[in-house]
C-alpha cells in the first residue's frame, strides 16, 4: 500500500470539510428542500427499494470485512470494505436523487410502533451523521497502511456504520408497512 503525500492533520481538515458541506446539504435537501414529487409509475419510484438493497450489501459486507481481518486476511477484509464504502456511497447518491425529487416520506404508524420507528429513524439519523467521517477516516488511514490510527477509528465505525446500514433496511420496511 502506498503512502500518502497528505499529513493526518491536512487529512482531517479535508475531512471536517467535505462532511460538514454534504451533512449540511443533506439538511437542506431533506428539510428545507420541497420534493417535485414522485409519481408510482415513476422510474425513480423504486429508489426506496435500491436503498434498502444497497443497505443490506453494505452490512453484509462489513461483517464479512470484519471477520476477515480476524482471520488475518487482509487483502479480503480491504476488499470487503471497498465494496461496503462503495455500496454506501452508492446508496448516499440514490437517497440524494429521490429526496429531491419526492421529498420526506410520512410515516402513518400509530400505537405502540411510533415511538419504536421514531428511536430508531433519531438514532439512525444521529449515527449516520458522525458515520460519515468516521468511514472516510477508516478508509484514509487503511487505504494509506496507518494500521493504529486505522484500528483506533475503525472500532468505532465498524458498529456505527453497521447499525446504520441495518436500522436504513429496517426504516424502508417501517415505512412499506406503516405510510
Amino acid at each position: 500500500m502506498a503512502t500518502s503525500a497528505l499529513s493526518n492533520r491536512q487529512f482531517y481538515v479535508i475531512n471536517g470539510l467535505v462532511s460538514v458541506v454534504a451533512l449540511a446539504f443533506l439538511v437542506w435537501l431533506i428539510y428545507f428542500q420541497e420534493g417535485t414529487g414522485i409519481t408510482a409509475d415513476s422510474s425513480l419510484s423504486v429508489l426506496p427499494a435500491v436503498n434498502a438493497t444497497l443497505n443490506s450489501i453494505s452490512a453484509i459486507l462489513i461483517v464479512l470485512g470484519i471477520r476477515a481481518i480476524k482471520q488475518k486476511r487482509e487483502l479480503v477484509h480491504r476488499n470487503m470494505m471497498i465494496g461496503a464504502f462503495t455500496s454506501s456511497t452508492l446508496f448516499l447518491v440514490c437517497y440524494v436523487l429521490y429526496h429531491s425529487m419526492h421529498g420526506d416520506t410520512l410515516f402513518l404508524g400509530q400505537g405502540w410502533i411510533r415511538p419504536v420507528y421514531f428511536f430508531i429513524l433519531i438514532s439512525h439519523i444521529v449515527l449516520s451523521a458522525v458515520m460519515l467521517p468516521m468511514i472516510l477516516s477508516s478508509m484514509f488511514f487503511g487505504l494509506t497502511n496507518r494500521r493504529r490510527s486505522h484500528r483506533r477509528v475503525a472500532k468505532w465505525t465498524y458498529p456505527i456504520w453497521l447499525y446504520v446500514s441495518v436500522t436504513g433496511v429496517l426504516i424502508f420496511f417501517l415505512l412499506r408497512a406503516y405510510s
